[in-house]
């Protein structure tokens, strides 16, 4: 049986069951199949599992739409950010020349890059839009380089199942299963629309997801830790809606 009707055959078990038997039931087969996101428990949690399991079986490998250069949004929106911590204005005021961010966790090679060093890998580039869970969207070219070449850069162990990133806000990251990281559209993103990245925009650096919604995409990262297991960063990410409770960890579109 070929990957593609395996993947068919277990979506319609799941999606079958949900159907007749509960999202319970449903949600123990995707845990069999390892298809359970962090966020599995709680009232909602058969049905984040249930999206989580038919999104991975049927369009992880899918790309995001990528538009032509004549449908940027001019200006891009640059929305609401926390203030500016002294630390970033020191690094700012320095250019960011002495910006670090440090990949740990199971790992072969722990390593801290400047952005000179990450601006040293061949750079890519793509058009794509940011949705933000709020409403609103616009699309802008993102340059930067694939967060795969930097995980391949330090050796990630097999047993890998999710990367945690951090802002240099402490309490500001979030975390993607392996197959987003891996994904050949999400970035390490340091530039847009020909120039760098704009601070409001999340510069000097942050990560692109361009299949998730805009809360994943933290701005000003510093840190990557490479893991089995989210256990230890509780629910798997530390964003929150305006009403103060926590947004789904899976956000795909």
């Amino acid at each position: 049986m070929s990957d593609l009707s395996r993947r068919k055959l277990i979506i319609r078990g799941v999606a079958a069951t949900a159907g007749v038997a509960g999202l319970g039931v449903a949600a123990r087969i995707a845990q069999k199949y390892g298809l359970v996101p962090p966020d599995h428990a709680g009232l909602y949690g058969p049905g984040e599992t249930l999206t989580y399991a038919s999104q991975r079986l049927l369009t992880r490998h899918s790309l995001a739409r990528e538009f032509p250069q004549s449908k940027i949004s001019h200006p891009p929106l640059a929305n609401e950010i926390p203030p500016l911590k002294d630390e970033f204005k020191r690094l700012q005021a320095g250019g960011f020349a002495d910006w670090r961010l440090s990949v740990d966790g199971i790992v072969e090679r722990p390593t801290s890059f400047s952005l000179a060093q990450l601006k040293s890998y061949p750079s890519r580039s793509q058009i794509t839009m940011l949705q933000c869970e709020e409403g609103w969207s616009y699309i802008a070219e993102w340059i930067g380089l694939p967060l795969s070449h930097v995980l391949d850069a330090v050796g990630v162990r097999p047993q890998a199942r999710y990367v945690v990133y951090f802002s240099i806000d402490p309490d500001w990251w979030d975390s993607i299963d392996m197959a987003d990281a891996l994904h050949p559209q999400t970035f390490l993103t340091y530039g847009m629309n020909g120039d760098e990245l704009p601070v409001g925009n999340g510069g000097p650096l942050r990560i692109r997801l361009p299949r998730q919604l805009g809360y994943k995409n933290v701005k000003f990262l510093t840190h990557l830790t490479v893991t089995d297991s989210l256990k230890a960063f509780g629910k798997g990410s530390a964003s929150a809606s305006a009403e103060g409770g926590s947004y789904a960890w899976y956000a795909g579109i």
